[in-house]
């Protein structure tokens, strides 16, 4: 590896999956101004909306998307142009 391009400053950090309350530790360089409390420790706070343990491919979860509603719009929208 070549030295000096790889940043020095890495330090523990808690990330939190924001869609199911999930929370874990590991070093990281990511900067943040939130803290949260973990395991008797106060600690640098990183907000996801998604990670492993919420992600569809890998819960096997599908979460259902609600688009009959935009299909019927659109339709409604451009029946004038239908010949």
């Amino acid at each position: 590896m070549k030295k000096g391009i790889h940043p020095e400053n890495y330090r523990l950090v808690v990330f939190k999956d924001m869609s199911n309350d999930d929370v874990f530790l590991c070093k990281s360089t990511a900067e943040t101004k939130d803290t949260i409390e973990f395991e008797g420790q106060e600690y640098p706070l990183i907000k996801m909306e998604i990670s492993s343990t919420s992600h569809p491919f890998y819960t096997g979860k599908v979460k259902l998307v609600d688009t009959a509603g935009r299909v019927d719009k659109f339709m409604n929208k451009y029946k004038k142009f239908a010949k």
